[in-house]
């Protein structure tokens, strides 16, 4: 019988939590988190008169293994209830946008969007696609995404497309960042199947056999494309928190930072300031060199490598106008880097989630991305800058690009620190390595959370339930 350590109550040490209180070989979870909340970068600010507004993800994706697993835990927490869809054939996703030398461009979609030249392109992306599949396959172990589609694809869809999309996925650069840890799907169709295009149409590998339950089967039928919930996204880790509450085998520690972690003959020495906590063992959701500060000296190969993974800070304006104020109606736009390097996005909230607008008179909800890999070079060091010239910057970027001049009537800047891990070339290298450290060295410890094998939220619920099932058995 086991006690497990989960260290971090973010959606990845809950999700790990939720997968080991339902394993009869677990004894006991001791989840320690350092802040006075559960739920990580899934935080939803809600008002009293009903408006929701997302502090971090907020909407989650169906696609995949991954995101069937997601589903099947919330149906599991008896969230089916709470659920809002939002299917494929709706505006806010078929119309998202590029902004591009100062205007707004809708993105191609469907057969017809393929066909046809759409600014700002200078050309039909079916050319690309076809001419893709002539194209040799790399012969590096890695590559970044923008030396990958620039390659296969041509420069013009690296510096307009994926420069952007890889700005509003992981706040990143797409030349530094791995296009075999970020986008392991576009590697895998080049390295099994030649070519983007084949890989797309044939499929490329297997992926993990998740048995879709009842709600995964309808979102499959009825075609989401993203959900999210009533009360916001931050509903589900306050869900997981209350079900190990009340599972009477895990004890939820807030205000707990972790000291120091030693290891033992039989587990693990867990320091935090009121005490010592022993386990049999740990399963770490921090931050990778939130978690080489805790470590041991006798750890010292897998603190260099956990140093070597950077996270990106990530300001989140979120601003409610009166009326309807949008020119375009969408999900939202994204703005390569050598538009404006420090203004990631626009999110036009109330478009997929219009159930998230206050309960009267009409609004428009907005959410305004700014910072990451450039947040230094652009605002400073994130200590010193303040909320009021992020507002600024945001509300101006609204006039800009969405042409409305009046002040929001409502406003709230969120400023996340080192919130995204960045997958720089060798990402892929590193966390082998790390893993490889802790085998050898047989050390009771799982590396779980955004900064291994995905920043989704879907992917870190997902390595919370592989963790397990690696030290425990599939039973989950």
């Amino acid at each position: 019988m086991k006690t497990v350590a989960v260290l971090g109550g973010g959606i990845g040490g809950l999700a790990a939590s939720f997968y080991l209180c339902k394993n009869p070989q677990v004894a006991k979870v001791i989840v320690l988190e350092s802040s006075s909340r559960f739920g990580g970068w899934l935080w939803s600010l809600r008002r009293s008169d009903g408006a929701v507004f997302e502090l971090g993800p907020r909407g989650i994706r169906p696609a995949g293994a991954v995101g069937t697993n997601t589903l099947n835990m919330v149906e599991g927490l008896g969230l089916e209830g709470d659920i809002l869809p939002v299917s494929y054939n709706h505006v806010a996703s078929k119309n998202r946008y590029l902004y591009v030398n100062g205007q707004l461009h809708k993105l191609p979609s469907g057969i017809s969007g393929i066909l046809k030249t759409v600014a700002p392109f200078s050309r039909p992306l079916l050319f690309s696609l076809l001419t893709e599949i002539l194209v040799k396959k790399g012969g590096e172990e890695d590559e970044s995404i923008h030396s990958f589609v620039s390659r296969r694809l041509g420069k013009e869809l690296a510096d307009l497309a994926m420069d952007s999309v890889c700005r509003g996925v992981f706040a990143g650069d797409c030349k530094k960042l791995s296009v075999r840890s970020c986008f392991p799907s576009l590697y895998k169709a080049e390295q099994q199947r030649g070519s983007l295009t084949l890989g797309f149409l044939l499929g490329s590998g297997s992926s993990p056999e998740i048995v879709p339950g009842h709600l995964a089967q309808r979102a499959k039928k009825e075609a989401w494309a993203q959900w999210s919930l009533k009360r916001g996204v931050e509903t589900l880790p306050e869900s997981i928190a209350e079900f190990l509450q009340q599972s009477g085998k895990v004890e939820l520690h807030r205000d707990a930072a972790v000291r120091q972690i030693i290891p033992t003959t039989s587990g693990w020495k867990v320091h935090v300031e009121d005490g010592v906590i022993s386990a049999d063992h740990i399963m770490s959701a921090l931050p990778a060199k939130a978690l080489s500060c805790i470590l041991p000296p006798s750890c010292q190969g897998l603190v260099q490598q956990l140093q070597d993974i950077s996270a990106v800070t990530v300001a989140v304006a979120s601003l409610e106008y009166e009326g309807s104020i949008l020119p375009v109606t969408g999900f939202g736009h994204l703005v390569p880097s050598w538009e404006d390097p420090g203004l990631l996005g626009i999110v036009y909230d109330s478009v997929p989630f219009p159930q998230h607008n206050r309960q009267t008179g009409q609004t428009t909800r907005l959410t305004v991305m700014m910072g990451g890999a450039w947040f230094q070079n652009v605002f400073g060091a994130p200590q010193a800058v303040s909320a009021d010239s992020l507002l600024a910057r945001a509300t101006e970027a609204v006039r800009r690009h969405l042409g409305h001049c009046v002040a929001p009537s409502w406003s709230n800047v969120a400023l996340h620190r080192d919130c995204i891990p960045q997958y720089h070339l060798g990402h892929f290298q590193r966390v082998d390595t790390m893993r490889a450290f802790i085998k050898n060295n047989n050390l009771l410890l799982s590396l779980i959370g955004s900064a291994y094998d995905g920043v989704s939220v879907n992917d870190v619920i997902f390595s919370g339930r592989t963790a397990v099932a690696e030290l425990l058995g599939d039973g989950v």
